[in-house]
């Protein structure tokens, strides 16, 4: 039940039942961070791998010591910079947060979501909330509550209602190698911004057997229709004549297409604003019974770097390779696949 009533939100979560809670990045599937049977219900519920582990969110910079210890001074500087806000910090645990939260790692999740509804939830709880985004394993994330419930419906009691996410993609998560800054998941808080607070940080983004942070699995954030990244989709059309063929197009609008079968994410060209409709474009494009969606690649900049990664793992390669046989065979041509399609294969 979609509603704005935090008072629902907050009787659902003391129960230990799930609620979804708007934050500034994407919906999140909450649920009481120090009680194991709702932390289970939330794996149960999304079908999430139990070796990926969750981000537990907390109301304030202050309750940092409540759950974590040994904590880099860079780390205090960071949540400093950015609480609240899409900043995530994996850091060494205190005991009081379950072995489930946190796949059997001695090292935790943490952030302060940028959100007064959610905010407001956490000041009402005596607890943190575990939260990953409110959709199955591996989807496209939520960015509106009308995400949340087409994925989950009656299974969630409370959908709390707090507007369409302001910056539309998951957090940054950085961890501590020997107190040292790692990037573990690009996110809505740029390279740029971090290393103009901190200096030089390294990106460490991908491990599908023991993933330290979330979102570092290499098939994530994925909708149902396969969909090709490629540098310029105006010039690879020619190449899915049998297809019904959808676009995900960075600002400008191809006009050999009809406009219902494409989305441009910022006609002024702005990364940001191109972030903020990423998800819910590729819901809508995901909707339609397109055989394929081609997907622009984006400037590597700022969060266009996020918006790549992202983009990256919503497509598989071995996907993206039986797709270009099936190409090939359309086009009765044989000749090999970097030949045929020079950049489709990143």
């Amino acid at each position: 039940m979609i509603t704005k009533k935090i008072e629902e939100a907050i009787e659902s979560l003391n129960n230990n039942n799930l609620v979804a809670i708007p934050t500034e990045t994407v919906y999140g599937l909450a649920g009481n961070a120090f009680n194991e049977k709702a932390v289970e219900k939330i794996f149960a519920l999304k079908e999430r791998p139990l070796h990926n582990p969750l981000i537990v969110h907390i109301k304030s910079y202050e309750y940092l010591e409540e759950v974590a210890k040994d904590i880099p001074k860079v780390a205090i500087d960071l949540a400093k910079s950015f609480w609240p806000g899409p900043l995530t910090l994996v850091l060494n645990k205190k005991d009081i947060v379950p072995d489930i939260v946190t796949a059997g790692k001695d090292t935790v999740a943490i952030r302060v979501p940028n959100h007064p509804l959610t905010l407001e939830v956490l000041e009402n709880l005596d607890f943190p909330l575990a939260a990953p985004s409110a959709n199955p394993f591996s989807t496209i994330s939520p960015t509106t509550t009308e995400h949340v419930e087409s994925y989950f419906g009656n299974n969630l009691e409370v959908i709390l209602e707090g507007g369409t996410c302001e910056k539309g993609i998951e957090s940054t998560i950085i961890g501590f190698e020997d107190e040292y800054p790692i990037i573990y998941r690009l996110g809505s808080l740029s390279i740029e911004e971090i290393e103009n607070r901190i200096g030089k940080v390294y990106t460490k983004n991908k491990n599908d057997v023991s993933p330290a942070a979330p979102g570092m699995l290499s098939r994530h954030y994925a909708p149902k229709t396969e969909m090709v990244l490629i540098d310029e989709p105006k010039s690879k059309l020619k190449y899915f004549p049998n297809k019904n063929v959808g676009v995900l197009s960075f600002k400008d609008q191809l006009k050999s297409l009809h406009p219902d079968d494409q989305e441009v994410l910022s006609k002024a060209g702005d990364l940001n604003e191109a972030a903020k409709n990423l998800y819910a474009a590729m819901h809508r494009l995901d909707s339609k019974g397109f055989d394929v969606i081609l997907a622009e690649r984006f400037p590597s900049a700022g969060i266009g770097k996020t918006i790549n990664d992202k983009l990256e793992r919503a497509t598989k390669k071995e996907e993206k390779l039986e797709s270009e046989v099936e190409l090939i065979k359309d086009l009765e041509k044989d000749i090999i696949i970097n030949t045929v399609f020079p950049g489709i294969i990143p």
